[in-house]
């Protein structure tokens, strides 16, 4: 749906049917010195797909050179883009996955075996001649100037990379014509900026200042995030920014049916995905999975840590380094492949998120749209995609966590069938979707 747009009753000219659109890949093409995809990389991928794959519209790239923004020609942006996905490895076996193997081995040692520190990370020489090659290809390419940017076209940004620098935006302000069209991920920025190193929580408010400035619309995954938007937005003066609304499809691997790896058939274990930062609390788990190994002992559930080391995460480092307990029962992976994950969770007992604040939080959908039970953090945002599907506990609470995490290890627990039960009935928004909504509002703009 969309709010503060045309009226989608009021038939459109034949000129705006099909609105040209420039797609920003500035972001997505330095995202190949990553190992794998995070949340913010996976909308920006999908949408990339969308919009420089084929379809109606005219369209080109954005890209940042060393000489600044420059325009590119969409099939060469499209063979970026498959070669990042290429670096991520997206479409490998688990099975051709070190990173997974190295998951599986280490969820099948015990006792003696298990102490040492197990940290699984995709090797950097592994991937860097083929990322940096991808890298400088763009750095490099002096591409064509933004004047070739067709009239009346949308320049459509999902990234939110390098809005807080004038130099990277100020071709907007001689181009009226142009309609700017900003995907925002949350608020997080401002609402909780204590998360954040101090440099990140400056630049979040001026990124999402510039696009409420120069804005001809702005795009949101939830009801829940439209609303925190629209207040940010008037307190700027733009009361009336217009709005559309697109529940988010995860990966459709996620929807794939998927077995559980067999040699993890008596195995109980639980995931958490997701950055290593502080708003994603995983000092929570670890001070319950200490809990945990002293109740009990060879029997505790593992727990596997999905995700890049982030920021301001020192003591959670230093906790899964050190701590004896979590040595032989914590499980630290990153650089994992996607088709690795939806293994991985095919066998879980559940997907754990006691995040503190979320924009989103693709992991729970995704775990939805696997029939993997979730047990998550009572957020709104969660609930208003989530349903009845996950257990929700306040992030603060820590006994009850135990309590659910102790009852979802169980070989025969009650407490994961109802779960399974009702995250089977949850329906997710799916890709068609998605892009049927955002098509449509930006050719109404």
């Amino acid at each position: 749906m969309t709010q503060g747009a045309q009226d989608p009753a009021k038939p459109l000219s034949e000129s705006a049917k099909h609105r040209p659109v420039v797609y920003d890949i500035a972001r997505l093409a330095t995202r190949a010195l990553n190992p794998n995809p995070n949340g913010i990389d996976r909308v920006d991928f999908a949408m990339a797909r969308h919009f420089l794959g084929g379809g109606r519209r005219e369209r080109q790239a954005l890209y940042c050179s060393l000489l600044g923004p420059r325009l590119a020609p969409a099939r060469r942006a499209m063979q970026a883009v498959e070669e990042i996905e290429a670096c991520w490895r997206e479409s490998v076996s688990p099975e051709s996955d070190p990173a997974f193997e190295g998951v599986i081995a280490a969820l099948g040692r015990s006792g003696a075996e298990a102490q040492p520190a197990r940290r699984i990370v995709r090797p950097r020489l592994e991937r860097a001649p083929q990322n940096w090659s991808a890298l400088r290809r763009w750095a490099l390419n002096p591409g064509e100037s933004l004047a070739g940017v067709p009239q009346g076209a949308a320049y459509v940004n999902a990234s939110q990379f390098l809005l807080d620098k004038p130099w990277f935006t100020k071709w907007l302000s001689g181009r009226p014509d142009v309609k700017p069209v900003f995907f925002v991920h949350d608020l997080l920025t401002v609402d909780c900026p204590e998360f954040f190193w101090e440099d990140e929580a400056k630049k979040g408010p001026r990124r999402l200042t510039a696009i409420v400035r120069l804005g001809a619309g702005a795009v949101v995954g939830s009801q829940t995030l439209a609303k925190r938007l629209r207040a940010f937005a008037s307190s700027l003066g733009r009361p009336q920014l217009p709005i559309c609304v697109a529940s988010l499809p995860p990966p459709p691997i996620f929807a794939e049916p998927a077995e559980p790896d067999p040699s993890l058939a008596d195995k109980s274990y639980f995931v958490v995905c997701g950055t290593i930062e502080p708003r994603k609390n995983h000092l929570l788990l670890l001070n319950l999975w200490r809990r945990l190994a002293d109740r009990h002992g060879a029997a505790t559930p593992k727990l596997v840590v999905i995700g890049k080391r982030g920021w301001l995460n020192r003591n959670v480092v230093d906790m899964m380094s050190r701590c004896p307990a979590l040595r032989a029962n914590v499980i630290e992976a990153s650089g994992l492949s996607t088709p690795g994950l939806r293994s991985l969770l095919a066998g879980a007992r559940a997907l754990l998120m006691p995040s503190f604040a979320e924009g989103y939080g693709l992991p729970v959908a995704e775990a939805i749209a696997a029939r993997i039970p979730v047990i998550a953090s009572d957020l709104e945002v969660f609930r208003e995609f989530g349903g009845e599907g996950p257990v929700y506990l306040d992030p603060l609470d820590g006994i009850g966590w135990l309590h659910a995490i102790e009852a979802f290890a169980q070989e025969r627990s009650s407490a994961r069938e109802d779960a399974l039960a009702r995250v089977s009935r949850v329906r997710l928004g799916g890709a068609d979707a998605f892009f049927s909504a955002l098509d449509g509002f930006i050719d109404a703009l």
